[in-house]
């Protein structure tokens, strides 16, 4: 399938047939970071984090997502990966992921790491890509399943002797089916974005991603190989799922009080979910 970006929207051509897609708006993904900052830190356990997640059901609900609530315990509190299906596939879905709770100290912060983070690109810029995604993806995904996935837990890693990717851990134990392929969006909205290839992701898919971005001019997406990220990837890795990180690191404000609203670009977000887009519908 050609994929080609015409007056700001995706154009997937096949035969003779081509088909406009609405384009990514990286100012209406700005807007989605914004209101989840307007919560509050989302920290796993409190009010802000619940009304982030009655904020995206409902979100996903108005935009004719079928929506599923996979629940788990983990060192007594309840964490809720919350998950928009739409089509179906014989081949499995593909998953699209991204984490919505905050980092509740800011452990790399000098000056205050005690105090819970923000959480606008570690958090809040993955889940307005998602949710942006979720308004422009068809509603007929022509014999194509997927799932947008925002998973609990995974920002309190390190602390308290929490694991990383508790959440995305217990959904990926759990799973009834197997998804093909699985893409983690975290950290993407950085003014300075720069997204290497992470060490441990799926070569292939990376491949695909990549090749996808020098198409349609997403300079964001660098060509060296990156460090290996624990991040929500991993569970699926480790499954023998094929899966891929995208993730913008180095980021000067990573776990500190710095990481605020005005660190991020629309211009990035937009970048990123155009992406993302054009390999969920190449994929067809």
């Amino acid at each position: 399938m050609l994929l080609l970006l015409l007056t700001g929207a995706l154009v997937a051509s096949s035969g003779c047939a081509r088909v406009v897609a609405p384009a990514f708006d990286g100012e209406a993904a700005l807007s989605l970071a914004a209101h989840q900052m307007s919560l509050g830190p989302r920290i796993v356990g409190t009010p802000a984090h619940a009304e982030a997640r009655e904020w995206i059901l409902d979100s996903l609900a108005k935009l004719g997502w079928d929506i599923t609530v996979h629940s788990t315990v983990y060192r007594g509190i309840e964490l809720y990966n919350l998950v928009g299906k739409r089509g179906m596939s014989e081949l499995g879905p593909i998953v699209i992921g991204a984490h919505y709770d905050t980092r509740p100290r800011a452990d790399r912060d000098p000056l205050k790491p005690n105090a819970p983070v923000p959480g606008a690109n570690d958090g809040a810029s993955g889940v307005a890509v998602l949710l942006e995604l979720a308004r422009i993806l068809p509603a007929d995904l022509e014999d194509q399943e997927v799932w947008l996935v925002f998973f609990d837990g995974e920002d309190s890693g390190g602390i308290d002797d929490w694991e990383w990717s508790a959440g995305a851990t217990a959904f990926a134990d759990d799973l009834s089916v197997t998804p093909q392929a699985v893409v983690i969006v975290d950290m993407v909205g950085d003014a300075a974005l720069r997204i290497p290839r992470e060490a441990t992701s799926d070569a292939g898919m990376l491949d695909e991603v990549w090749s996808i971005a020098e198409e349609l001019g997403a300079d964001a997406f660098v060509p060296e190989i990156g460090a290996p990220i624990m991040d929500d990837h991993r569970p699926f890795l480790e499954r023998g799922i094929p899966a891929i990180d995208l993730i913008g690191l180095p980021y000067a404000h990573w776990h500190t009080t710095a990481d605020t609203l005005d660190k991020l670009s629309a211009q990035s977000l937009e970048q990123v979910g155009r992406v993302v887009h054009a390999w969920i519908l190449s994929r067809r």
